[in-house]
């Protein structure tokens, strides 16, 4: 990503970013909001918010019983301690705001779904954000500024240097051209695709180009995302099918990586649906086995999904190839975004197995130990740890292991453009401390942002997904809508010299 930036982060760091925006802006910008509370449920949200932070949980876990004296990181005297949702400006607070008053309404929600899943799957020119000219606006100006990183190299450029001014380490930035299947479309999958020149010219190529674009977009250090599925009929049939990639696709592929490791930049192979994921796992390892041979670093990341009953077996036997192939293994662990299109039987019963999974593995990879969550024989091979996640129990408890020292892969931690702000923030705040207390040193606790980039129309499938993702996850949509308040009610009250 290298510099897009969508309106959506509009702000001047010396005035909004800190809370130190005029009296008028600030004020007019809190009364114009169409959907606002009293004021006094407003101040109580705001001391909920202050009292509620990622460290705020008294709950001591197996993980952390591991670490004797493993405690939450103390409390700073700086004046925005309390507040790490200070950093962003006031533009992307009101933004955050309003989508997720969306997103906690039982009211508002499902029609918001139905009108996103008709634009996401029309293929109508009228609903077409791409061909609509009027639509593409509103939706620019609201839902795509959001989430999304920009349309094109220069406004791409732009988001990613106004999140990295704001604190993050870096970005991971994805090509949002995908394909989701119905049930019905995959059901066609019966023969194996077999390279034709409109195969090359129209799907593999274009796909092949734009990612290469998102790896030049960013910079060394950084993440760039790679969804095999947006190469078309050929990659989506030869996975399903559990076979190699066919010429073409395996070079274009290749040369992606190359330019990544060239770069100094990684690379995330994304989890897809799951009749798919068979196949991306055996890809994946594929090109960690050429990319991964030095074990300080890894530049091919695989996906796993907590939420799957199979997640820990697939890991095990990935780590055991790894320690066996002597090359290292790059984890990306996420909880799962595909609920509502595979099937109930590949999950987990209950959010609480899922969770339990999810720490579990964090724990074990991070520590680089076979436990239950993650069983397995022999030496733990090399690994590099990416947590993906909007669980702030989760970064909690990867957050104690690092304090008491039990840490011994590198971690990243990741959330996505648009959502999980007040996690995302307090990492920021925490590197930052980090950093102030040993000059030059490298942030202790990297915190990136996930952001695709498109046109409107590529990103609409995307969108579709977050919006579903807020639907089953309403209590953290909640929370992130009482934290956004608690943050604006605390920018009037500094504005109005109140006691915050």
């Amino acid at each position: 990503m290298r510099r897009p930036a969508v309106g959506v982060f509009s702000f001047r760091r010396a005035s909004a970013v800190r809370g130190n925006a005029s009296h008028f802006e600030l004020c007019s910008a809190f009364t114009s909001l169409a959907l606002r509370p009293p004021l006094s449920w407003l101040v109580a949200s705001a001391h909920r918010g202050q009292r509620r932070g990622i460290h705020s949980s008294d709950k001591k876990s197996s993980t952390m019983a591991e670490f004797p004296g493993t405690e939450p990181p103390p409390p700073c005297s700086e004046p925005n301690r309390g507040a790490p949702l200070s950093v962003l400006p006031l533009s992307m607070v009101l933004r955050s705001l309003g989508t997720n008053i969306v997103s906690s309404s039982p009211l508002l929600l499902p029609p918001s779904l139905r009108v996103m899943a008709m634009l996401a799957h029309s293929t109508s020119p009228l609903l077409n954000p791409d061909r609509n000219p009027l639509l593409r606006y509103v939706l620019k100006k609201s839902f795509y500024a959001q989430f999304c990183a920009g349309e094109d190299a220069a406004e791409v450029g732009r988001t990613i240097a106004r999140l990295k001014d704001i604190g993050f380490t870096g970005v991971i930035l994805c090509y949002a051209r995908e394909v989701v299947l119905s049930d019905k479309e995959a059901g066609k999958l019966d023969k194996v695709g077999e390279e034709t020149p409109e195969t090359v010219e129209r799907e593999i190529l274009p796909w092949a180009e734009g990612t290469l674009e998102t790896v030049r977009l960013t910079e060394p250090g950084d993440f760039a995302a790679l969804k095999f599925t947006g190469a078309g009929r050929v990659a989506l049939q030869r996975l399903a099918h559990r076979l190699p990639a066919s010429p073409i696709l395996y070079k274009s592929i290749d040369s992606i990586c190359q330019l990544a490791h060239e770069r100094g930049v990684r690379l995330l192979f994304d989890a897809e649906q799951d009749m798919l994921q068979d196949g991306i796992d055996d890809w994946t390892i594929e090109f960690a086995r050429k990319y991964n041979m030095l074990p300080d670093n890894a530049t091919i990341y695989g996906t796993y999904q907590a939420y799957k009953k199979c997640a820990p077996a697939v890991l095990s036997r990935h780590l055991t190839e790894a320690r066996e192939g002597g090359f290292s293994l790059g984890v990306k662990l996420v909880r799962g975004a595909y609920l509502g299109s595979d099937p109930r039987s590949c999950f987990f019963d209950t959010k609480a197995e899922t969770d339990a999974c999810y720490d579990g593995i964090a724990a074990s990879v991070l520590t680089r130990q076979w436990g239950p969550a993650l069983p397995g024989e022999g030496e733990f091979p090399a690994a590099h740890l990416m947590l993906a996640t909007h669980n702030a129990e989760s970064v909690r408890r990867a957050r104690a292991i690092c304090d008491a020292g039990g840490a011994k892969s590198d971690i990243s931690f990741a959330q996505l453009q648009g959502m999980a702000d007040e996690i995302s923030c307090e990492l920021v705040e925490a590197s930052q401390s980090a950093r102030g207390e040993g000059a030059g040193r490298v942030p202790v606790l990297p915190a990136y942002k996930y952001l695709v980039w498109g046109t409107t129309g590529e990103c609409m499938k995307y969108l579709l997904r977050r919006a579903h993702e807020n639907k089953d996850a309403v209590q953290r949509t909640r929370s992130g809508r009482d934290a956004m308040w608690a943050e604006l009610v605390r920018r009037v009250k500094n504005t109005l010299h109140l006691s915050v």
